[in-house]
């Protein structure tokens, strides 16, 4: 039986080897099928990225999965296995069908009260690219626990986030499967699996709404190294037209040099500023006391004040963007004085206001009474003289200490700014990690880019280590522009150790007391242990897989062989890392350094990001103990 399967892994391999080659011929020969060159160039990069996606690398399984669909009595079951990418025979009929196709989807979701039409369901065991084990389960009994999908999780990791497409749960493939016009926020304890539930949700989607996606994806993580930790699941999983991007990405591009204390920094991320800058955009809008006059020969045609005043507020009626709007406003100008030429007599061409409304004249008067402004000069004036009546008199005291130097919590006001002055095209969907720390105004950033599409919200509430975090699911969806999305919780953990996972809970009734407590399929015996010193720790864990040193700020002992955590990834075997920068990676072992020094909800996100083990090396908090 374990033979037939190898055969049949052998057959895909050469199918697909077929299909990438007869790829590359069309490649080669891509001027010969294009009408024109434009034409030729789309199909180019189409074929270019379909190549892409058909590589073997030999390494990564090409199905993890078989499905046998039960049919009429005396007939033979129809058989699938499932796969990363859709792999056909040179008969056309299917090798391996790609796990997004709908007929895969029983492999998720199939049990023996609902089997979905499967009479068996085989998992695939494989290391380094050989397939070496199956398991089976008859749908018409009770199922057990997969001991290939304990060893897929136990399995030593290195480098970038793996994918999960082997191992997604029933609950996880509901999250990835829901509609495209749907708005999610996942609350997910430690070890759920929530960040790979939204790279499989955005693979899923540009698989089947694809055509519907052709604004894109795009995925926002919390730091660079995290975008460099999951970089590579989607490629992966065959799809590599993907933006990601930190939310000080999305922003203008200004150079930061400033850093504001706390409670400023808080008071910048407050949903009020967005407010305050809209109104003072607005001020900015000067009355026109003169007429504005068009001449041509000895002839005058006039716009006067109380007629500009009134286009004004048609214009501000249909809550165009600031330049639109000056567009308008020139637009609007011009056609009353055309009206007023052909209500003499004079001829005017469809061009004619387009025409009159680009003349020097008009733009001029424009200027004037609705001037142009940059995103920069609106945030400083709205530091250094905030609008009247929206904040305390403290808070515009604070206000105006920011320094000329711009700071982190400047960018997405400058972000607001510029979007209030020139609206931007957005995604048609928008994956959002770690959303439990962000910010009202870093929240409106992402929901700005998903405005005609729809978001899936990642995060854990018990997690929020920021001070400006807004702490609550149904506010976050508020200041994303998507009152009407879903919280969904996902509150078994796959990952993180039993042991593990019960003692970080034991700082929910503390850190967020209204959050229930995740619960752990995986027993992992020693999973919890102290050690005098971090060299004895990392000593007796080389060589077992991936270990994390998470210190407070530094660590004080010389080991060997340590890494520091850069932005460019996590290759290496012992990487040391700030426990404000640990949250949204794992390591197969993490060696916990001074844990009573951690504020708790920093605390509960290092204990949590070890798969296989966690050692602690000093004193636990009173509240652990």
């Amino acid at each position: 039986m374990l033979e037939q399967e190898r055969e049949h892994l052998r057959r895909a391999r050469a199918d697909l080897h077929r299909m990438r080659e007869s790829t590359g011929w069309l490649l080669d020969n891509q001027n010969q099928w294009g009408n024109d060159e434009l034409t030729t160039r789309a199909l180019a990069a189409t074929l270019a990225r379909r190549f892409d996606q058909l590589l073997d690398d030999g390494v990564t399984p090409l199905f993890f999965g078989r499905l046998d669909y039960s049919r009429a009595a005396g007939a033979e079951d129809e058989v699938f296995h499932v796969g990363r990418r859709h792999v056909t025979g040179e008969d056309g009929e299917p090798v391996v069908v790609d796990w997004r196709a709908p007929i895969s989807e029983p492999y998720y979701r199939a049990s023996a009260s609902d089997p979905m039409g499967v009479h068996l369901r085989r998992r695939f065991g494989y290391r380094d690219g050989a397939l070496t084990a199956f398991e089976d389960d008859r749908l018409d009994r009770p199922l057990g626990v997969s001991q290939l999908l304990v060893e897929d999780i136990e399995r030593p990791r290195t480098g970038p986030m793996r994918d999960i497409v082997a191992t997604i749960q029933p609950e996880q493939d509901s999250l990835v499967r829901a509609p495209l016009e749907a708005t999610i926020a996942v609350q997910g304890a430690p070890g759920t699996g929530k960040t790979a539930v939204g790279l499989h949700r955005a693979a899923y989607l540009l698989y089947a709404h694809r055509q519907r996606l052709q604004t894109g994806v795009l995925v926002v993580g919390p730091n660079r190294a995290f975008l460099s930790y999951v970089q590579e699941v989607l490629p992966a999983l065959g799809e590599i037209r993907v933006t990601q991007a930190t939310v000080d990405d999305l922003c203008p591009k200004v150079r930061v040099t400033g850093t504001d204390p706390e409670d400023l920094a808080v008071l910048k991320g407050d949903a009020r500023m967005a407010g305050l800058l809209e109104k003072a955009l607005w001020r900015s809008v000067v009355r026109p006391t003169e007429p504005l006059v068009h001449s041509y020969g000895a002839r005058r045609w006039r716009v006067y004040p109380d007629q500009v005043r009134e286009l004004e507020r048609a214009v501000r009626g249909r809550r165009l963007g600031w330049e639109a709007g000056r567009r308008a406003l020139a637009a609007a100008l011009a056609a009353v004085i055309v009206r007023q030429k052909e209500d003499e007599g004079i001829a005017q061409s469809g061009s004619s206001v387009e025409q009159l409304a680009k003349s020097t004249v008009v733009k001029q008067y424009v200027d004037a009474c609705w001037r142009a402004v940059k995103p920069t000069d609106l945030v400083r004036s709205v530091l250094t003289d905030p609008p009247k009546g929206a904040l305390s008199d403290e808070d515009v005291a604070l206000l105006q200490t920011s320094g000329t130097r711009w700071s982190r919590a400047d960018l997405p006001l400058l972000d607001e700014a510029a979007w209030l002055i020139e609206r931007q095209t957005g995604f048609a969907h928008v994956i959002l990690d770690e959303a439990q720390d962000l910010s009202a105004m870093q929240l409106r950033v992402v929901g700005r880019r998903a405005l005609a599409g729809s978001l899936t919200v990642l995060g854990d509430q018990a997690q929020a280590t920021t001070p400006w975090a807004v702490g609550d699911w149904q506010r976050v969806l508020e200041h994303l522009g998507k009152p009407d999305g879903t919280v969904q919780a996902l509150t078994i953990g796959y990952r993180v150790p039993r042991d593990v996972l019960e003692l970080a809970n034991r700082l929910l009734p503390t850190i967020a007391p209204s959050l229930p407590p995740a619960s752990s399929l995986r027993h992992v015996v020693g999973a919890v242990g102290f050690s005098e010193t971090v060299v004895e720790a990392v000593d007796r864990l080389r060589g077992k897989g991936s270990v994390a040193i998470v210190v407070p700020e530094v660590l004080n002992e010389d080991v060997p062989g340590v890494v520091p955590l850069s932005d460019e990834g996590l290759a290496a075997p012992v990487t040391l890392v700030r426990a404000a920068d640990v949250k949204g990676l794992e390591f197969d072992h993490v060696v916990l350094v001074d844990p009573d020094q951690l504020p708790l909800r920093v605390l509960y996100v290092a204990l949590t990001r070890a798969v296989t083990s966690l050692t602690i090396v000093g004193q636990l908090p009173p509240e652990i103990r």
